[in-house]
């Protein structure tokens, strides 16, 4: 279970980690954290060190009820930082989170070699068409809606049987336009529930039926800080219990905030499975 990042084939079936680098005013754990190049050189240095495999640059929120910004403003945002990230540290695999095939597209050009597109397609027409010219590894995530109206659409006929429904549709649609690479994300936290969150965790091994490497971003969202009445601050404890979960269960990459830990998170994970 491979992926092809700038010629390199990074293995999946070890579980590997994404760092979150956060270029947004307003995401809900590290919003306006990391906006000055030092700022942003220094995390990204210390998630490569800690063992992160994959960064993970947005610059778009998609908190719910995020602002939704322009694509000239996502554009103006992001790439600087990707060039700036590319000339630092010239073997970093970088996965763009956007899901716009313009911002996707500069992003590759400038150095980036993932795209990880919260609405699989959904949100943009030309994405897929756009993933298939670049060749590159994408992510699709399972996201009714938009960031700005998805929590009102947590309904459900079958959860898990409807999520596998959406994400298989839109596979097969980005097979027949060539896409080699793909990932899928169950989508914790986008239109669903803090049950529905709970029960899809309880069985992502079934997204194994998939064939195709899974993310996970459980990383100190509401279904954990909400659920132990803490802060999303104190929600590291919670995120790596979940995480582990979520190993045992089959994922293939944790996307996270907290390198260090869920990379520790994966090492004694290995030495049991």
């Amino acid at each position: 279970m491979t992926i092809n990042c700038k010629g390199k084939l990074v293995d999946l079936s070890t579980p590997k980690v994404m760092g979150i680098l956060n270029l947004t005013p307003d995401s809900f754990y590290d919003g306006g954290k990391y906006i000055n190049e030092n700022d942003i050189l220094s995390q990204a240095e210390k998630m490569l060190s800690d063992g992160a495999t994959f960064i993970d640059v947005g610059a778009y929120s998609s908190r719910p009820n995020a602002e939704d910004i322009s694509e000239t403003e996502e554009l103006r945002r992001i790439v600087p930082i990707i060039d700036i990230l590319v000339k630092t540290f010239p073997n970093i695999l970088l996965s763009v989170d956007t899901f716009r095939s313009r911002v996707a597209e500069v992003s590759i050009q400038a150095g980036a070699c993932i795209i990880n597109d919260i609405s699989a397609g959904k949100l943009d027409n030309g994405m897929l068409q756009t993933v298939a010219k670049l060749q590159v590894p994408y992510i699709m995530m399972h996201m009714k809606g938009t960031p700005q109206t998805m929590q009102k659409q947590p309904h459900y006929d079958h959860l898990v049987k409807d999520i596998l429904f959406y994400l298989s549709e839109r596979v097969s649609a980005a097979k027949a336009l060539g896409i080699v690479d793909m990932i899928i994300d169950p989508g914790f936290g986008f239109a669903k529930t803090m049950a529905q969150n709970f029960e899809l965790l309880s069985k992502l091994d079934l997204f194994k039926i998939m064939d195709l490497p899974i993310l996970v971003g459980l990383s100190r969202k509401s279904m954990i800080f909400k659920s132990l009445d803490i802060s999303a601050n104190e929600a590291l404890n919670g995120t790596t219990v979940l995480n582990t979960v979520a190993l045992q269960k089959g994922a293939n990459i944790l996307r996270v905030h907290d390198v260090k830990e869920a990379v520790e998170c994966v090492k004694l994970h290995n030495l049991i499975y």
